[in-house]
């Protein structure tokens, strides 16, 4: 096939030329000389130019054309996990595993789509059974910081609230009893911010309660927040100035002087170590700012729950708060949820920036 288009193709991906590679695979396509291999590379192709809707529309059309193919599941695992969309990836790759278990790309990328999911174990479960893979090393050396880093990675988090975003109300206010905005708004009352308005910054908004309970003394309010599918809820609420994906850890560093008012409802239960938050928080406020939250409690320190939420006791509070300039305008005990039936103990906290 020497001077072929597919080995022309082949050559612009590997000199980084996607968008080249694609047109020439693309008129294959859709002149009918398109071979499965063809199929395949213009879906790579598409994923490296950017193209991921694309990507994931050819990638399902070859699945459905070769079902029984494993290089097929491959790829429409390969523009399942470009899209973001865990699941269905891993379970794309597991397809291609049951298909040929013999693929180890297919094993390497399935480790891949657990970490960005935030399991660590279950990515490693699979590396440490490979050999001889490039990707393998720096795999495992993600996995490892992933197990020791003192906070929710952001893929977990991320992957668990894209899953919980289409009932995530009807679960929390009912199964789980979630009160946190309300908590915080009425602590909000007790230390009087209700007698203003106020540039409001909702850090980990979901999907638009917290906004509910803030938006009447809001002169602005923003959003922040990990999952975009929730995002897009809080944006159909319609109550949002601005909404963003990003990680408040941050993002806050680049709003000096922002808000005077943040609020973080059930949001720090997935941060263990919170003294980048408190150092960030003081950023974002201008001078005499509140920071309100929920946390939950621990007894000493911050440890990470059997739930894999975190908890913080009200010691490493204080001292984190003395430590980055706040001083305590309110500290409550209070439940933001229930599990299993029963409160969960925990602390309503409002900080105010000292200068």
């Amino acid at each position: 096939m020497d001077g072929s288009p597919l080995d022309r193709a082949h050559e612009l991906l590997d000199q980084g030329r996607p968008n080249e590679a694609a047109a020439i695979l693309r008129t294959l396509i859709e002149e009918n000389r398109g071979s499965l291999m063809s199929r395949l590379l213009f879906a790579r192709a598409l994923i490296s130019s950017g193209d991921i809707a694309t990507a994931l529309e050819t990638a399902r059309d070859t699945s459905t054309l070769y079902p029984g193919i494993a290089q097929a599941a491959l790829s429409l695992g390969e523009a399942l996990l470009a899209a973001q969309l865990l699941p269905p990836a891993i379970a794309e790759f597991q397809r291609a595993l049951r298909i040929d278990p013999s693929l180890d790309e297919a094993r390497v990328k399935l480790a891949q789509a657990w970490l960005d999911g935030g399991e660590p174990d279950k990515a490693l479960d699979i590396l440490n059974a490979l050999e001889d893979e490039p990707a393998r090393a720096a795999l495992i050396e993600r996995a490892n910081a992933m197990r020791t880093q003192q906070r929710s990675d952001a893929g977990y988090v991320r992957h668990l609230f894209d899953q919980f975003s289409a009932d995530y109300d009807q679960r929390m206010r009912g199964q789980l009893a979630y009160a946190a905005p309300e908590i915080l708004r009425g602590l909000a009352d007790l230390i009087g911010l209700q007698f203003a308005r106020h540039r409001i910054l909702d850090l980990g908004c979901g999907t638009g309660l917290a906004g509910i309970a803030f938006k009447d003394i809001a002169a602005r309010l923003d959003g922040i927040d990990l999952s975009p599918a929730m995002i897009e809820k809080a944006r159909a609420r319609q109550i949002y100035d601005d909404l963003k994906v990003a990680d408040l850890e941050t993002a806050l560093v680049e709003m000096p002087g922002g808000y005077d008012l943040l609020i973080a409802a059930d949001t720090l239960v997935y941060l263990g170590d919170l003294e980048l938050v408190f150092a960030a928080a003081a950023v974002a406020l201008q001078s005499g700012g509140t920071f309100l939250f929920t946390v939950e409690k621990a007894e000493a320190g911050f440890e990470l729950g059997p739930k894999r939420r975190w908890r913080h006791s009200e010691s490493y509070l204080r001292d984190l708060a003395v430590k980055h300039g706040y001083e305590i305008a309110g500290f409550l005990a209070a439940s933001p949820r229930t599990e299993a039936g029963q409160p969960v103990a925990g602390f309503a906290v409002a900080l105010r920036k000292i200068s």
